[in-house]
Parts: C-alpha cells; structure tokens; sequence
C-alpha cells in the first residue's frame, strides 16, 4: 500500500481529523484572501489591505462550524450562511466569508438527494446574492457580488455530481454482489439436485438388486440339501443380479470422476428399452410381471425415459419385498397426448405392504424424479388389496421447453 493510500486510510478511520484539517486548510485561504483587494486606485487593479477585526472573527467563526459538517450540515450552512450575510452587509472591503458556505453548501449537496440540494441551493444562492447586491456598499452588478453567485452554484453543483457518483458506484458494487450471491446460490442448487440425483439412482440399483438377491439366497438355503439344481439356479441369479448391481453402481459413481479420469462408463442409462429384461429378473425371482405397452413406438427424452424404467424398478422391488410370495405384478406404458403413463400395480398384501412403511426412500425418490421432470405421481393402496404406482410424465421436460424459442416449432 503506498503512502497515498495509507494517508487516505487514516483520514477515512478519523473523520473528525479529516473535517479539522479541511476547516484549517479553509480559514488560511480566507485569512490569505482578507488580504487582497481588487480594488485599487485606478479601476479594477490588485492592492493589499488589512483586515479589520469584525472579519478576522467572522472568517474564524464559520471555519470552526466547517469542523460539524459531516455531523450537522445543514445547520452548518445556515450558521455559515447567517455570517457570510452579516460580512456581505457590513465589510467593507469585504472578507471572504462566504467561502465557508461555499464548503457548507457542498456537503448538504453530497449528503442530501437532488431535490433538497436544488431547494436548499437555491435558497442559499439567493439570499447571499440579494445580501451582496442590495445590502452590501457595493454597486449590485459589482464582480464582487456575481462571484458569490458564482461559487455558491459551483458548490452546489460539484456536491450534486459527487453524490451522483457515489451513488453509481454503490449501485454497481451491489449488483457485484447480489450477482455473485447468485452464482453462489445456483452453483449449490445444481450440486444439491445432482447429489439428489445421484443418491436416488444409488438407491434403485442398490434396493432392486439387493432384494433380488436377499429373495434368491433365502430360495437356495431352502432348498439346498433336498433340490440342489433349484439351488445352484437360484445362486446363479444371486450371481447375476450381483454383476448387474456391480456394473449400474460402477456407472453411477462413474458420474463422479474428474474429467480427466481414465475408464469414464459410457454404457447408456437404462431406459424402456429394457422393461422386458428387467421383468425377466423379477419372474426368475418369483414375482410374476406382466407387461403390456401401448406407447406405440414413442421416442422418449433420455431423462424421461430412465425416470420411467426407475419408476418400475423401484415399484416392483417394493412389490417383491412387500407384497408377499402370492402376489402377482402388472406393468403398463401408455402413451395419452403429450405424456406417457407408466401404471405397477400389484395384488400383495395390501395396507401391512405398503411400500415406505418401514421409513425407506423408494417413493420420495420416485416422486422427485416426477416432480423434476414436470409430472405426477399418485401411490396408494388398492381396494380389496395391493398398491398402485401410477406416474404422468411428459414427453416435452422442463429444460427443452425453456431452450424453445418462442415462434418456433416444437
């Protein structure tokens, strides 16, 4: 930091200090002008003079009420105002006083908004002006006289122009600021709903799979000593659902890797395309599902169409682990207008299976990828037993409607 800059500092921590050098700085021009007459002998010509006592103590008067400025401005003014009146009535020839007033009249300006600074200007410009013109021993059109008016507009002016200059500088520093609380606020939103996203596919590929597998090992060791090729299929599917498990966990926590990572997955997301392999994994686990689609070829969104595989997955995992052994699922996709419905309905145990009875996240996650993309979700037991999983989702998402120009086709 140079010497400038420190200096600058220390004055800004004592105002008080800054307001007294700045009162003395005043009173020694105003002393230094006392001394100077521009009238001479023969016209208008420089001479020196002596001040008389009632100016020397009116100068020092208004300079020690320029030390309150910051604190009182506008009585500083008038109290600047009533002295530099009672010089232009009564010197002859006349101190400098009204350079005070001058300064007083600045601070108002660079304190006040532009209305006051106008009125009190104004006020101020006019009664020292008509106290120079008509009650002073000069003629009216003396330079004397216009030089006040002079200089009490240039004070008013030069405080206005200061204001507005502080003001445009504390306008674009907020805007700094709230625009950097922004990026702020939206860099953790983007990393809540990616964290959201990540734990929600976390959480089928573990529930789906896990519950594969916690049914076919309880298949094996029951029928391990008395059917042991019932037993070494049922291990092969425990096998199975375990590599599958291994591979979407690896692509998901692949999502985390730096860019520059070696091996990033780049094995697509799972979406409908795979509905009858992922039935065929609930049959062999012993939940009959039936299929049946009428979304007539439909090309859905990527993020549509592996929010609706997930919505199955995690409504048939629920069926498997509360349904009980009898119960029989239906998966149904249904293409209506502009949104596809994707309909799990199972004929279990009813209210004692509920789904999310035992405090677990399979529909909270289910409901946040509709609501993410739009749509709806509607779960609830069915009557005479079972549960339903309905979801709407729409075929055009939130992010391809904002990117869409307006005018432009769909």
């Amino acid at each position: 930091m140079s010497t400038l800059d420190r200096a600058r500092c220390s004055l800004k921590a004592y105002p008080w200090a800054l307001d007294a050098a700045i009162a003395a700085g005043v009173l020694v021009c105003m002393v230094a002008g006392s001394f100077v007459t521009p009238r001479g002998n023969n016209g208008v010509t420089w001479g020196v003079r002596t001040p008389d006592p009632q100016g020397l103590l009116l100068m020092v008067l208004s300079a020690a009420a320029l030390v309150f400025r910051r604190r009182a401005p506008k009585t500083v003014l008038a109290a600047t105002g009533t002295l530099s009146v009672i010089e232009c009535v009564t010197g002859d020839p006349r101190a400098p006083v009204a350079m005070s007033a001058v300064i007083a009249l600045y601070t108002v300006a660079s304190t006040t908004d532009r209305t006051t600074t106008w009125r009190v200007g104004l006020l101020t410009m006019t009664v020292l002006t008509a106290a120079a013109m008509l009650g002073g021993p000069l003629p009216w059109y003396a330079q004397e006289n216009l030089g006040v008016l002079a200089w009490t507009g240039i004070g008013a002016t030069a405080g206005d122009a200061v204001r507005s200059r502080r003001a445009v500088v504390q306008a674009i520093r907020e805007r700094a600021e709230r625009a950097e609380r922004t990026r702020e606020e939206e860099a953790r939103r983007r990393v809540a709903e990616e964290r959201l996203r990540i734990a929600r596919d976390l959480h089928d590929v573990v529930a789906h799979h896990i519950a594969l597998v916690n049914v076919q090992a309880g298949v094996a060791a029951h029928v391990m000593d008395k059917r042991p090729d019932q037993a070494k299929e049922a291990l092969a599917h425990v096998r199975e659902a375990s590599r599958s498990a291994l591979d979407e966990l690896r692509a998901t926590v692949g999502l985390l890797r730096q860019s520059g990572d070696p091996e990033a997955p780049t094995e697509p997301a799972p979406g409908l395309s795979r509905l009858e392999e992922l039935a065929a994994t609930f049959r062999n686990a012993g939940l009959p599902v039936a299929v049946a689609r009428a979304d007539h070829g439909t090309e859905l969104p990527a993020a549509v169409d592996l929010a609706a595989y997930r919505i199955v997955q995690e409504a048939l995992t629920n069926a498997q682990k509360h349904a009980g052994s009898e119960a029989k699922a239906e998966v149904s996709v249904v293409r209506v207008g502009p949104n596809i419905e994707v309909t799990v309905l199972d004929d279990g145990a009813g209210a004692a299976g509920v789904p999310g009875a035992g405090g677990g996240h399979g529909l909270l996650g289910m409901r946040e990828r509709v609501t993410a993309l739009g749509g709806t979700l509607t779960t609830g037991p069915r009557y005479g037993g079972g549960f339903r999983v309905h979801a709407i989702l729409p075929l055009k998402t939130r992010s391809e409607t904002r990117t869409t120009a307006p005018g432009e086709p769909a």
